[in-house]
Order: C-alpha cells, then sequence, then structure tokens
C-alpha cells in the first residue's frame, strides 16, 4: 500500500472509515465480529489509518475501533471527532465545540479507544456558537499535553479553515468527496493546498451508490442514512442509476469494479488525498484496497471526470445547515 503525508503523519494512501459498523446504514451494528475481522484485515492488508467519531452510535464506534485495534495500537493512526454530542446535558446531535466540552469529549474518546493519544482530532463539524479561535486553542492544549498529535477539521469552509490554520496547524480537513460530490473542488480544494493541508474524502464511493450495487430504494430501511437521502429517492434516484451505470461501463473496459474505479479516480486527484471508504465487510475491504494498485488511463480519467452531476442534493436540508462547503 503506498502512504502519503498528512501534516507529520504518514498514512496508507487508502484508508478505512468505521462508521457504518456500528452507524447510520441498514444494519450497521449487527455483527461485530465481522466488523472486527473488517479492521483486522485491513490492517493485514497495509491500511494504517483509521477513522471514527464519538458520535457514531454514540460511543459504541469508538469502543469496537479501541477493542479491535487492542494490541495493535501502534500499527495504525486513529483519527476520531468531538463537537457534535453536547456534554453538558443536550446530547448527541447537537454542536458543541467549546474548550469545556472538547475536555471532556477527549478524556471520553481516549477511554473508549484505549489510548493515551488520538493521533487526529477533528472538529465534526463547525459550531457557529463558539469562535473557531477558542475551539482550535483548546486543542492546542490537548497537543502540548499529548493526548492529541494532530488536529482536523471536518466540512468545514475557506474562512474557518483559515482563522484555524493561523491559531494551529491544521493537518487535514475531511469532507465528502467523490465522483458524484465535487463541491469542495472550487472553493476548499485551493486553500488547503495553498496552506499544506491534506484532503481526507469520506463517502468516496457515494454512500453505496457508485459500487454498482445500489439498484432499488426498498433497499434501505428506516434509520439509514439513506432513507429519505435526496439523492437516494424518487425521480433522483432512477437518475442516479444512470450514473452508476456509467461508472460500471467505464469499470469493465479497466477491468476493474465499480468501486475500485472511483477510488482509483480520487487517488489521481492528488498526492495530498486520503480517502477513508468505509465497510464492514471483509470482502469489501479487500476489494477497496486493491484500487491501490489500479491505474486508469487518461481516457478513462477523463470520462470519469466528464460525468454528469448526481442529481439531487447530497444531504436533507437540516444536515445540510450543518455543512460550510
Amino acid at each position: 500500500m503506498k502512504h502519503i503525508k498528512l501534516g507529520d503523519l504518514d498514512v496508507s494512501r487508502i484508508g478505512l472509515g468505521a462508521m457504518g459498523m456500528s452507524h447510520g446504514y441498514t444494519d450497521s451494528g449487527t455483527d461485530e465480529e465481522e466488523s472486527i475481522r473488517t479492521l483486522h484485515r485491513a490492517l493485514e492488508l497495509g491500511v494504517t489509518h483509521i477513522d471514527t467519531a464519538e458520535i457514531y452510535g454514540p460511543y459504541v464506534n469508538e469502543e469496537l475501533v479501541g477493542r479491535a485495534l487492542k494490541g495493535r495500537r501502534d500499527q495504525v493512526v486513529i483519527a476520531t471527532k468531538f463537537g457534535m454530542v453536547a456534554h453538558s446535558g443536550k446530547g448527541a446531535g447537537n454542536l458543541d465545540s467549546s474548550p469545556a466540552n472538547i475536555r471532556t469529549a477527549v478524556e471520553g474518546s481516549l477511554k473508549r479507544l484505549g489510548t493515551d493519544h488520538i493521533d487526529l482530532y477533528y472538529q465534526h463539524r463547525v459550531d457557529p456558537s463558539t469562535p473557531i479561535e477558542d475551539t482550535v486553542g483548546a486543542v492546542a492544549e490537548l497537543i502540548a499535553e499529548g493526548k492529541v498529535r494532530a488536529f482536523g477539521l471536518s466540512e468545514a469552509g475557506p474562512d474557518t479553515i483559515r482563522r484555524a490554520h493561523a491559531v494551529q496547524p491544521v493537518t487535514a480537513v475531511q469532507s465528502e468527496y467523490s465522483l458524484w460530490t465535487r463541491g469542495i473542488e472550487d472553493r476548499v480544494l485551493p486553500v488547503l493546498r495553498e496552506l499544506g493541508i491534506g484532503l481526507v474524502p469520506f463517502s468516496p464511493l457515494g454512500h453505496g451508490f457508485l459500487t454498482g450495487t445500489v439498484r432499488s430504494e426498498a433497499d434501505f430501511k428506516p434509520g439509514d442514512f439513506r432513507h429519505g437521502n435526496p439523492r437516494f429517492t424518487g425521480e433522483n434516484f432512477r437518475r442516479n442509476l444512470a450514473l452508476a451505470d456509467e461508472v460500471q461501463a467505464i469499470a469493465a473496459d479497466a477491468g476493474a469494479t465499480p468501486a475500485q474505479v472511483a477510488i482509483a479516480w480520487l487517488l489521481s486527484q492528488g498526492d495530498d488525498i486520503a480517502p477513508i471508504p468505509g465497510t464492514k465487510r471483509v470482502a469489501r475491504v479487500e476489494e477497496n484496497t486493491a484500487a491501490d494498485a489500479l491505474t486508469l488511463t487518461s481516457e478513462q480519467l477523463d470520462q470519469l471526470s466528464s460525468l454528469p452531476p448526481a442529481a439531487g442534493d447530497t444531504h436533507t436540508e437540516a444536515q445540510a445547515q450543518m455543512l460550510e462547503r
């Protein structure tokens, strides 16, 4: 597996997003043993970058990752996130990036992960009620204390990124980025490259759509992120099936799977990009990591880059209010 640098962090250029093992998708949390096997198999395949968050569950995903990595901590860069659980009483789903809340959050994450330090600690969503300078200052203190190695932002816009970076170097920005979600290319990605900040794309497979295995709205149970999502319903869904079929055709030409082609396209966008495709199955992590060895032709890359945009918004209106793109 090839590696890249996110700031001073050396990571495999394909990581593993652990969220779906516990949270967000149909059947999440139903097979812990398979999830742990998947994490172990990822390490065997050279994956060194594991991503989780306190909100996933909440809490249970960090606990799962902690159990899976027991005795293997020195093999991985662990990334987790704070700010979507208000520990003062409002609870999960409420933004709070105040210094006091961060102090509570980090202690909980360290305990659940079974470690004395977090390699990459992200603000999960920008908290409009707390100045970003206060948030970053609190994380900078944790870095000075050795509890955190590096700071990151998730779904932050250019102004927030610049203000944060002026206080404490931002190692990485995490954002949804894939063949069918490319909005960060015009506003966010140029700022990251100007400042030397890495990009960690989540949902590089379009929440499963780009794998070609999603064919019906009936696939999603209530509680699944995609149930009721604009891109996965009605006419938008039918239009997006045609997009998935185009990726499938290019994959057939490349002798690869659609998932591998979608990841390989992302990797071709720069050596400062480290996607974290999520899965809870061994077979899928084997498929995804094999994209590291796939080289697409210039014609195939042009075909992929020229695909029409996905139909529908990537989030519901309520979810979109937490984004700063």
